[in-house]
């Protein structure tokens, strides 16, 4: 039996204990009643591990480290400032792989703090997300949730029958809202860039946030595109209420949208409410390559922070900043390389900092690399697109070349030039 609590009555020392792993709903299925609840008696509970995914209009904060000592798979949203500032570890690991590594004891996870949509037919709904947080409260020692009545009812969502609660607070908050930001020009030519791969019939892959709006944009007057994501943003609504995205020509899933979780704006969250043409689903089937390989002319894009003349993609740090994430990027790019017609699309913008710096690099400084270059299919920038497969190193760096910024591909042929002195 759950016990109900008001916010105000809330005792975290009740349940929560010195030294425990505390596991937070991420993106905009983070529990922020909750989340300010653990800062504002973080005092009164010792030192504790807080998981976070991706969080954007969190809280948290790195002041909050005397107490709390964050841990997370990314270093995207509001994250990036608690890890650099040394109050966040970032633990590597494909996407794909968090909800095993819960489920076998490997991340321990101690107390859960969920958002949920109220009870339907005796049920609870995550609303926003299908991920790894099932295989953490499955492990917990405690979850709290609170239940908003402005989460959405989502098929897929629906809390399984051996999870229930502890404790309850109940809300009307509204979930976190999440746009996209405006546009340049460079952005929009990158996005035609990447859009002009994409066939009629294909299903997709493809991110949240400015380029990946701009290429669902672009694709409006495609036919029977389909949806396999790991989310799904405002933008995907509008190629499906115009008919663009059906779903119909899928050998699975037909007429449904497939996304890990919903990372949006209101429109989003009303349109998918009670919507069987949306399911959410475990990374078991979005992330899993042997899913992937069977959904025909499956096309993934994914960004990076740099490409080096090999093919090599960094997705992750900047300098000594750690930006992104490993993610679904390998997950993704392997289960298009397998798909029959499929395609891999790594998009990188070519320049930073006002673009005085290159993206696109003779090698990647950090030494980090997300991706390998035997698996890179197509870079592309607002330049132009480099196909890799099958091709020679002389011949990647060539083609690499061409795609960066113009005042940076003289220096960049050089290097080439130096590494593999047959240019």
């Amino acid at each position: 039996m759950s016990e109900y609590q008001s916010i105000r009555n809330l005792d975290l020392a009740k349940y929560i204990v010195s030294g425990d792993t505390i596991f937070v709903g991420q993106g905009v299925a983070e529990p922020i009643v909750l989340t300010q609840a653990l800062i504002d008696q973080r005092d009164t509970l010792g030192q504790v591990n807080v998981f976070i995914g991706p969080l954007y209009q969190s809280p948290f904060s790195a002041e909050h480290a005397d107490h709390l000592k964050f841990l997370s798979y990314c270093g995207a949203g509001t994250n990036k400032s608690i890890i650099e500032a040394g109050a966040g570890e970032v633990i590597l690991t494909n996407y794909s792989e968090l909800a095993p590594l819960i489920a076998r004891g490997s991340l321990q996870s101690d107390v859960v703090l969920l958002l949920l949509g109220e009870e339907r037919n005796g049920r609870y709904n995550t609303g926003l997300v299908n991920d790894y947080m099932i295989d953490a409260a499955r492990r917990a020692r405690i979850v709290i949730a609170e239940v908003s009545d402005r989460v959405p009812w989502t098929f897929g969502g629906e809390l399984p029958d051996d999870i229930v609660p502890d404790v309850i607070v109940r809300t009307s908050r509204e979930p976190i809202s999440l746009g996209s930001s405006v546009p340049s020009d460079d952005d929009l030519k990158l996005a035609r860039n990447i859009a002009e791969f994409i066939p009629d019939a294909a299903t997709i892959e493809i991110g949240i946030g400015t380029i990946p709006d701009l290429v669902l944009e672009v694709l409006s007057g495609h036919k029977n595109l389909a949806l396999h994501s790991g989310v799904i943003g405002d933008a995907a609504i509008e190629l499906i209420e115009k008919g663009v995205i059906d779903n119909s020509l899928k050998p699975f899933d037909q007429g449904v949208s497939i996304a890990g979780f919903l990372l949006g704006t209101r429109k989003l969250f009303d349109y998918a409410h009670q919507n069987p043409s949306i399911r959410l689903a475990p990374t078991s089937h979005t992330h899993d390559i042997r899913v992937l390989s069977r959904l025909p002319n499956f096309y993934a894009v994914n960004a990076a922070l740099e490409v080096d003349l090999t093919g090599q993609v960094n997705a992750e740090v900047i300098g000594n900043r750690y930006l992104g994430a490993v993610g679904g990027q390998v997950d993704f790019t392997r289960g298009a390389n397998l798909s029959e017609g499929g395609r891999a699309i790594i998009a990188v913008s070519s320049t930073a900092r006002g673009g005085s710096v290159s993206r696109i690099v003779n090698r990647i400084e950090s030494g980090i690399v997300t991706t390998p270059r035997v698996d890179v299919d197509i870079i592309v920038s607002e330049w132009g697109s480099a196909e890799l497969r099958g091709t020679t190193l002389k011949q990647r760096a060539e083609r690499i070349c061409e795609i960066a910024h113009p005042k940076f591909r003289e220096g960049l042929e050089r290097e080439a030039h130096k590494l593999f002195q047959t240019l």
